[in-house]
């Protein structure tokens, strides 16, 4: 099975947020499963040279674009095992960040979902599925039921896989329309036509084959009016095509055990005992007092609405009024920005705001903290959570998208949960959970362990996600034999020759140990005998291995001299190799 995602952004080339992981992570695991996945991406100017010198150019093609043709060039690079190929043109990816105002953003986008179909043939690769992520490639479904009339288009599948339903690419309706080069049959209201504008997620929801979102809660929520952000009429309608997958994180980019960027280095085992150590660096660090018994409760995050940071400035005085200690890593709203600063100035003792983002530092904050706040108002999966459970650190978030289904709330009488949560979006029942997290914190530590012990054990690697999307796939292409493709010759190799060698040895070792039992019962009946024979080779001076022919010489003699008449020359042949073997082992003793 071939299958091509097409994304705006894949981890390490370039990344502003989850999709990035995804795309940088979910890619190299489906082929480590013998799926032939590739990803397509623009070369932005913004991607670190380091990458831009081991790419390799392929070709080069002109794409109609309306009224005008514009240059379309494609790299290539292998990373971690994964094939990457990248979109250049100046023109539109020349920028120093991926994403500018959404008039140019939609034009750029558009040319890069013609470009990833129409450079195709030219990569000689032909996907079975094409999976497009988020509004920047929603005209790939659109402009895919364009090219049906060449042959080499028709039976490719199309994915939707939605992020954030709340970015959609809407722009002016005559814009898009000029832009794109179409039919008038695409821009109505039961296609690319929303409100008297275009959507550009909308025509990727309608014409792709399958919908996913990124956890199963979210695939619910997003039909409901509250969620759905003007889209829930449509997912409602194509309620059988949408599922949803739960994301997971690199289990080896999250590793607390090999984790470079921490301060010290645990496993499951001993989470207990070295987590305290990445507490007290990091408390020293901030400039926090450096106290082991205080519940540190870290944040890293946007700082935005989404996020539930609403709730938190309602209810800061709490938070800050003793108890805890709470460290915040993240940018954003201005707003948001300026209340942290305050409230660590006013409380340097238990407020920390590091308003900025450094992955070294979360890395620390995931490893050091006690508990970890996620208070979303709506959260599609959600990563932080996830790591927070890899790291040992107890998460307290809203049940909301991944949210929900990812963190499983506590249950005191069971032992069962991996955190804490609460349900409807308010400050009071949010600040009713925290402080039944720190009773169980410093009332019953053994409690506290336990829930450690029970979110270190699940496994949210990509290891599980990925059958998930490979059963996605197989439904929808009818595909089964999955090691068909690029990686699956090298490992139906790798396994017929594995496979014989084992079989004969298994033979050959279930022969040997029969004969050798054999020998034994034989030779165990007979060691009472005193079996006395000539010698068996003839002459003395014609002993076959005369290196020792002074002891051998002297035993046979013996042996000889010892002989009754009454033995037979038969029996004598009969027992010729035993006798050789005792004859060789008493020349040793001797």
């Amino acid at each position: 099975m071939k299958v091509l995602f097409a994304t705006s952004e894949a981890a390490p080339f370039v990344k502003t947020g989850g999709l990035g992981d995804v795309a940088g992570s979910l890619p190299a695991t489906l082929r480590e499963k013998g799926v032939d996945a590739r990803v397509i991406l623009p070369l932005y100017n913004c991607i670190p040279q380091e990458y831009k010198d081991k790419m390799k150019y392929i070709d080069h093609i002109y794409i109609d674009m309306a009224w005008r043709k514009q240059y379309a060039g494609v790299f290539e690079l292998e990373h971690n095992g994964c094939i990457f190929y990248f979109v250049d043109n100046k023109f539109y990816f020349n920028g120093d960040k991926p994403y500018d105002f959404i008039h140019l953003d939609c034009e750029k986008f558009i040319f890069f979902s013609k470009a990833v179909l129409s450079l195709l043939p030219t990569l000689d690769f032909r996907p079975d599925v094409i999976n497009c992520n988020d509004w920047q490639t929603g005209p790939i479904p659109v402009f895919l039921d364009t090219f049906q009339d060449n042959p080499f288009y028709q039976g490719i599948k199309t994915v939707m896989t939605i992020h954030n339903l709340k970015f959609q690419g809407r722009w002016d309706f005559q814009k898009i329309k000029d832009v794109m080069g179409i039919s008038d049959y695409y821009f109505t209201p039961d296609k690319l036509e929303y409100y008297k504008d275009a959507n550009l997620l909308k025509g990727g929801m309608v014409y792709a084959n399958k919908i996913s979102t990124v956890s199963s809660t979210y695939a619910g929520e997003i039909m409901s009016e509250e969620y759905g952000e003007g889209l829930h009429n449509l997912l409602s309608a194509r309620y059988n095509d949408v599922c949803g997958i739960v994301n997971g994180i690199s289990y080896t980019d999250w590793n607390p055990q090999t984790d470079k960027m921490i301060y010290k280095n645990y496993t499951a085992k001993t989470v207990h005992k070295n987590k305290a150590e990445n507490k007290a660096k990091l408390q020293e660090e901030l400039g926090l007092p450096v106290d082991p018994d205080k519940m540190l409760v870290g944040v890293v995050s946007r700082l935005t609405d989404q996020k539930g940071f609403d709730l938190v400035a309602y209810k800061m005085e709490e938070l800050c009024a003793g108890g805890m200690q709470v460290v915040v890593l993240g940018t954003g709203d201005e707003k948001y920005e300026n209340l942290f600063r305050h409230y660590a100035w006013k409380y340097p003792d238990r407020f920390s705001a590091q308003i900025y983002f450094s992955n070294e530092m979360s890395h620390k904050i995931y490893a050091a903290c006690d508990a970890f706040l996620m208070p979303s108002r709506f959260e599609p999966c959600g990563l932080s959570q996830l790591i927070s459970l890899r790291y040992g650190t107890v998460p307290i978030v809203r049940e909301t998208g991944g949210l929900k289904d990812t963190v499983m709330p506590y249950n005191e009488y069971t032992g069962e949960g991996t955190g804490f949560s609460f349900a409807n979006y308010n400050a009071d029942e949010m600040m009713k959970i925290i402080w039944y997290a720190m009773d169980i914190y410093y009332n019953r530590k053994d409690e506290w362990n336990n829930i450690i012990d029970n979110g270190m054990a699940v496994d949210y690697s990509w290891n599980v996600s990925a059958d998930k999307y490979i059963n996605m796939y197989q439904e929808l292409t009818g595909i089964y034999d999955l090691p068909e493709k690029t990686d699956a010759p090298v490992k139906k190799t790798t396994r017929k020759k594995a496979a014989k060698p084992k079989k004969d040895t298994f033979e050959e070792t279930i022969k040997a140990d029969v004969e050798k039992a054999t020998a034994a019962i034989v030779e165990g009946a007979k060691e009472p005998e005193i079996i006395k024979v000539e010698n068996p080779f003839g002459e003395e001076k014609k002993a076959p291995k005369p290196k020792t022919s002074s002891a051998k010489k002297t035993t046979a003699k013996k042996t000889t001299a010892s002989k009754t008449g009454t033995a037979k020359k038969s029996a004598a042949k009969t027992t010729a190799s035993k006798t050789t073997k005792k004859t060789s082992k008493d020349s040793k003793s001797s």
